[in-house]
């Protein structure tokens, strides 16, 4: 299904989110469209809805993403994926002796990637604040930012990440309970 034919097939409860997705993406001015495609696609896939991502994907292919960005997208999914688990972990523990433990997990994606760095680090942050990491976002946003981004810049990709990310949620749950067919304004 198309992007657009999911949103618009959103139950009524879910009228913000229709209403912040054509402002926040329809309507984007801050974010560039690879950032912002690619966001919109890391955040799907960390949502973890196969209909979401699948139409993310085709959307931002659409409006132009390579297949070496959307490879670059999945490699920031998927490596923080695993190290958001991983550092949340440590966070989590009371026990400090993980912290003085060697890694030993392989994040050659973080460098191999074929995409502006600060496209691919604001990646790896929205998939982190999606999986509630906090060492992963606080690492990730210093690095934005010390690549030249501003909070602004920041921000609008973490409000778009946030409404995709709900769109998962009610998706998901619509799946499980579906809400009788009533259409949106």
């Amino acid at each position: 299904m198309a992007l657009e034919d999911l949103i618009g097939s959103l139950p009524v409860y879910a009228k913000d989110l229709k209403l912040n997705y054509s402002s926040l993406v329809k309507q984007n001015t801050e974010l560039t469209p690879q950032q912002l495609w690619g966001t919109v696609v890391a955040s799907a896939i960390a949502t973890r809805n196969p209909e979401l991502t699948a139409a993310a994907i085709t959307e931002a292919e659409s409006a132009g993403l390579t297949g070496d960005t959307i490879d670059a997208v999945k490699a920031a999914s998927a490596i923080m994926g695993m190290n958001n688990i991983y550092y949340r972990f440590h966070h989590l523990t009371k026990n400090e002796k993980y912290a003085t433990l060697p890694t030993r997990l392989r994040m050659n994606a973080l460098r191999g990637h074929k995409v502006d760095h600060v496209d691919f680090e604001l990646w790896c942050l929205v998939v982190s604040a999606v999986n509630a990491c906090d060492k992963c976002v606080d690492s990730h946003e210093r690095v934005l930012r010390e690549k030249g981004a501003t909070e602004e810049l920041i921000n609008a990709a973490i409000r778009v990440t946030s409404v995709i990310h709900a769109i998962g949620v009610v998706l998901d749950s619509e799946k499980a309970a579906p809400t009788p067919a009533v259409a949106i304004a």
